[in-house]
């Protein structure tokens, strides 16, 4: 597809703009090589990760067709670049299209608390896209090779897509969502070697680390565990709940597992950027847990 004038509405949510602030800065750099310009929705709130739904549905539904309304008003594509917020934002959108047939006096409820907070309604005139499929459907693999200034040659990835981006929607209209290959596509047409392994497509263990928080780092120790075995030079993912899990704590994961594991882990955006030429520095890629050093020491950077 063409890749040129291409514009969205970036919803950068919560952990890129604070725990995971490298993804927020790999993104900008990284769009900004590719020529895709971002509106930011500064006024837009949190998605929720999932937890408004546990207490209303409703609550989850109002507060994310704000934040779809607000793309709605550049008539734009919301743009995310995390797995959960993509997740949970489509889902809405979707519910709220077909509620749009099946029951318009749900979506009318829903605009009704827009309307008094002074907010524009929503209209279900947009779609939601993770960053990760914006560039595979938008872009194109042959042009983001075509840009490519660093050939990734040599790296093996493996890819962690987390499991809000496959399967939080009744459908998955970008990809298998048991299946997936999006990911690996995208690391062959930079010019590294994708990875096959079990937990590729599985859950982190994130959402149970506040109150099974064992259990969490066991299960996120047994994918890195997997993916060191396929001789994995760096997990990449498109989720910063996901990088939380298997990058910052991976030090406490070592723990419980009771084995030294060393594995960096990549943002999605800060593996592309780097084919693209753009400087480690400018990707944050200091400020990772475990030390990126080795991935650009075999990339010769």
């Amino acid at each position: 597809m063409s890749s040129t004038a291409l514009k969205y509405a970036y919803y950068p949510g919560c952990v890129a703009q604070g725990a995971c602030r490298e993804l927020h800065l790999s993104t900008q750099a990284l769009t900004q090589a590719l020529g895709i310009e971002l509106i930011e929705l500064k006024k837009a709130a949190c998605c929720g990760s999932g937890t408004f739904k546990e207490d209303s549905q409703l609550l989850e539904d109002t507060v994310n067709a704000r934040n779809i309304a607000l793309a709605e008003e550049l008539n734009l594509p919301l743009l995310t670049h995390c797995s959960t917020c993509q997740g949970v934002i489509a889902h809405v959108d979707d519910r709220l299209k077909e509620s749009q047939q099946s029951d318009p006096a749900y979506l009318d409820k829903v605009n009704g608390f827009l309307q008094k907070e002074g907010c524009s309604p929503y209209r279900g005139s947009t779609e939601v896209k993770h960053l990760l499929y914006a560039l595979v459907t938008d872009y194109g693999y042959k042009a983001i090779q075509q840009k490519v200034t660093k050939s990734l040659s040599g790296l093996k990835c493996a890819a962690f897509y987390g499991c809000y981006l496959l399967r939080a929607r009744k459908t998955m209209p970008y990809d298998d969502p048991f299946n997936p290959q999006a990911m690996e596509n995208m690391f062959e047409a930079v010019g590294a070697t994708p990875v096959y392994y079990r937990g590729r497509t599985q859950c982190c263990g994130w959402p149970l680390s506040s109150y099974a928080t064992e259990q969490s780092f066991k299960m996120a120790g047994m994918h890195i565990q997997d993916a060191i075995a396929t001789g994995a030079d760096c997990m990449v993912t498109p989720c910063p709940l996901c990088h939380l899990n298997l990058d910052s704590r991976q030090p406490e994961v070592e723990k419980v597992i009771g084995r030294k594991l060393g594995l960096p882990v990549l943002h999605f955006p800060q593996l592309i950027a780097l084919a693209l030429g753009v400087a480690p520095k400018q990707l944050g890629l200091e400020r990772h847990i475990v030390s990126t050093r080795p991935v650009l020491e075999k990339l010769g950077l």
